[in-house]
């Protein structure tokens, strides 16, 4: 069936509504509904409109395409929910590679025919480009990732992203992200995905999203799992998020510099709520809500140069005995090693630690300042063995049900009132704290 005029109409008076430039669009000739491969001609729209300088609208339907090459210049028009762009084949619906100044509004990606697969693999994929928009678009199930990002800046906002078999979105050697407002749910492995091949200042924002149901289909010990992930990539704001239901964790940075996490919602994580580990410098995890996980905010890996971080404002509270996907986990609220201050913090509902400061010797130069910690088996765990660092603990409010502040060593508790026993341990520092 060919776009019928009733199909035109319709569409161009969207069009001349939203405003006059836009009823300048191209339409092109196309058969929607049809299984037929239409990339031809659509490519040829695509080219036309990028040459012309004129927005192209694709009216209401399901047009079959595969591996269109998207020029600079451009913008692509459809109707809300009703303009689907879906895979012909075993490729990409688009690649945009190489160029500047695009910009999708209202088109839905789909899987059609099957779609690409590959870790790196998008129905949209996007390759070394700048000023590339994504705006109220969909991106509908698939073997491979919603979005693929490489080496490139975009901006993507109020996006829904639903069912995709790897990641809504990922993205590798970023060139700076804007991923704003949209809707991910139901994915195999992960949410949102900021990696790079080594450390790089993408200078991503991710703010006011909504996430939920991460699965880790891929097996693995963190690397999937996740809502939203950092990794080796420096200089990225996180916000305002909501991510529930995820496998291992809501927040995850891993090898990240200066990477603040603030203001985000966070329930029901499998493994940890929020997770800053190995090689990382310069992480501020400040007013957060973690409801439900196995540990609530892990701040680790000194020994893996895993320093210097601020855990502050944040309520942890129903952290559970155990991981279903990672036995190794402890059940803690809040958890530092290396040159990191925590405080100011509300934790509650922990069937363990509310804050535990190192482990073994892995603990240098942490302040456990001003916290409140209520029904919590133990108040606070400190690394008592030998050769671990300074820690400083006041003015702290414990409600406990079993200790107030333990002296540990690895997992064994070796003083079960460390106020009391204080003069064995000269690296530790108490004071002005109490029990309620």
């Amino acid at each position: 069936m060919r776009i019928s005029r009733r199909h035109v109409i319709a569409g161009l008076a969207a069009l001349s509504l939203a405003s006059p430039a836009r009823a300048q669009a191209i339409v092109p000739e196309l058969n929607p509904g049809t299984p037929d491969d239409q990339s031809g001609p659509l490519q040829d729209a695509l080219l036309r409109a990028s040459v012309e300088g004129r927005p192209l609208f694709l009216p209401p339907g399901t047009y079959y395409v595969q591996n269109l090459q998207v020029p600079s210049n451009l913008v692509v028009q459809g109707i809300p929910g009703k303009t689907v762009l879906a895979a012909a084949a075993a490729a990409p619906v688009a690649r945009i590679a190489g160029s500047a100044h695009v910009r999708f509004e209202n088109i839905t990606f789909g899987p059609g025919h099957g779609g690409p697969e590959g870790s790196e693999a998008g129905l949209l994929e996007i390759e070394a480009s700048d000023h590339v928009t994504l705006a109220d678009c969909a991106f509908t199930g698939g073997k491979a990732s919603g979005l693929a990002i490489h080496d490139a800046a975009a901006e993507i906002d109020t996006c829904d992203f639903l069912g995709h078999a790897l990641a809504a979105i990922v993205s590798v050697d970023s060139r700076g992200l804007s991923i704003t407002g949209n809707r991910i749910a139901g994915c195999g492995n992960g949410g949102i995905l900021i990696w790079g091949n080594g450390s790089r200042r993408g200078s991503s924002t991710v703010i006011g999203n909504s996430i939920s149901g991460v699965g880790a289909t891929a097996g693995g010990n963190g690397q999937n799992g996740n809502g939203i992930n950092v990794f080796r990539c420096d200089d990225v704001l996180i916000a305002n998020n909501r991510i529930a239901d995820c496998a291992f964790t809501a927040i995850r940075l891993n090898a990240t510099n200066n990477v603040v996490v603030s203001g985000n919602l966070c329930r029901n994580s499998g493994e940890v709520g929020i997770f800053s580990e190995f090689a990382f410098t310069g992480s501020v995890i400040a007013d957060n809500i973690v409801d439900g996980a196995a540990l609530g905010i892990s701040v680790t890996n000194m020994d893996h140069s895993g320093q210097v971080a601020t855990v502050t404002g944040n309520i942890v509270r129903n952290i559970r005995a155990a991981s279903a996907v990672n036995p190794d986990t402890r059940p803690i609220g809040i958890y530092a090693e290396a040159e990191t201050t925590v405080t100011g913090n509300t934790v509650h509902a922990v069937a363990g630690t509310g804050i535990r400061a190192g482990n073994g010797p892995f603990l240098r130069n942490v302040v456990i300042a001003d916290n409140v910690l209520s029904a919590v088996n133990t108040g606070i765990g400190v690394s008592v063995v030998d050769k671990a660092g300074a820690v400083s603990i006041s003015g702290n409010t414990i409600a406990a049900a079993d200790h107030d502040i333990v002296g540990m060593e690895w997992e064994d508790v070796v003083s079960d009132d460390l106020v009391r026993d204080a003069a064995r341990y000269p690296h530790v520092t108490l004071s002005g704290n109490r029990a309620s």
